[in-house]
């Protein structure tokens, strides 16, 4: 299969995934999770990416960031790769990769589309059930988003922003947002579209990321967008 092409489009969001090596651990230690954030900060500033929201699970990484440059995220991603692999391998004596080849990503609309990933993120340890409500996870961005506490790594989306002219009606208002359980479907949804690069969002989203690539992108079913690429099949994009 075609290796599916990177969005490099500054100032849209993307939802990232990225998996450990036959889906076998990438944390061991709660060390490792603070170290992997330490980078993370240090490469996001450097490569001017902005992380909206995050977590860390046992055997995979979910990232909600807007690039600000084109290969904001590719470099992000290769830094924070390269140095976390090195130090997890001389601390524990292994050799080898820890994580799958290439991270998963696609764009997300603002409108909308935005808020679910905060979300589909966020409760991602909850749907595992490894804690009872996102609260009880550490290693993720809830506790800056939901009660104010200061994370070095998180900047915060416009629509998050839009939640509320003051960070506390903002935090209470997406707290009740995070009560809300994301639909089956709304999950099938985002997994796909990270998973094929599907850009996150309806039509007029779709055509306004064509029109900046100046190509057509694979099709979007999210929210009951019509595929214009289904009607053409001998069109892809690889």
């Amino acid at each position: 299969m075609p290796r599916q092409k990177r969005y490099r489009i500054p100032g849209i969001p993307q939802h990232l995934i990225v998996r450990g090596n036959d889906r076998g651990a990438c944390f061991f230690d709660s060390s490792d999770y603070r170290r992997y954030l330490a980078l993370l900060n240090e490469a996001s500033s450097k490569h001017r990416c902005e992380v909206h929201a995050y977590v860390l699970m046992t055997n995979h990484v979910h990232l909600l960031v807007t690039p600000r440059v084109c290969d904001g995220i590719s470099l992000m991603m290769q830094a924070v790769g390269r140095r976390y692999v090195q130090q997890i391998n001389a601390l524990y004596d292994r050799t080898g990769t820890l994580f799958e080849g290439r991270y998963k990503a696609t764009v997300v609309s603002s409108e909308g589309y935005v808020l679910r990933c905060y979300r589909y993120i966020e409760l991602n340890p909850v749907r595992a059930g490894m804690v009872v409500e996102p609260g009880a996870y550490r290693w993720s961005s809830y506790a800056h988003n939901v009660l104010g506490r200061g994370d070095r790594v998180v900047s915060e989306q416009e629509a998050y922003l839009g939640l509320g002219r003051a960070a506390g009606i903002r935090q209470a208002t997406y707290r009740q947002l995070l009560g809300e359980a994301l639909s089956e479907e709304e999950l099938r949804q985002i997994r796909s579209s990270t998973q094929l690069g599907w850009p996150m969002g309806n039509d007029r989203f779709k055509a306004e990321i064509e029109a900046m690539l100046r190509r057509r992108v694979p099709c979007n079913t999210w929210g009951g967008a019509r595929c214009a690429s289904s009607r053409k099949p001998k069109t892809s994009v690889q």
